[in-house]
C-alpha cells in the first residue's frame, strides 16, 4: 500500500511503500536530509513526524499502516 509523505518546510510530497527507508524516500524527492554516523547516534538526521514523534531518518522506514505522513526537517546552521 501507497504512503503518501509530506516533506516540510519544503511542502514536497511523494508516494512510497511502507517499509522503505525514509533517506531513500527523501533522495527520489529531491531532499537531502543531512546525516553523520548512518548508525542513529548522532542525531544529525533528526525529523520531526506528524504526531510530534522524533526519529533518526537515517535509521527509519516509512511505518506501516497509514495512507499519509508529514516528515517536518529541522534546520540547524551548525550542520
Amino acid at each position: 500500500m501507497a504512503v503518501r509523505i509530506q516533506f516540510l518546510p519544503d511542502d514536497i510530497t511523494i508516494e512510497a511503500e511502507a517499509g522503505e527507508p525514509l533517506l531513500q524516500v527523501a533522495h527520489r524527492a529531491g531532499i537531502t536530509i543531512p546525516t553523520g554516523c548512518l548508525m542513529g547516534s548522532c542525531h544529525a538526521c533528526e525529523v520531526e513526524l506528524d504526531g510530534g514523534e522524533t526519529i533518526c531518518s537515517c535509521i527509519s522506514s516509512v511505518p506501516p499502516g497509514r495512507s499519509h505522513l508529514t516528515v517536518n526537517l529541522f534546520s540547524d546552521p551548525s550542520w
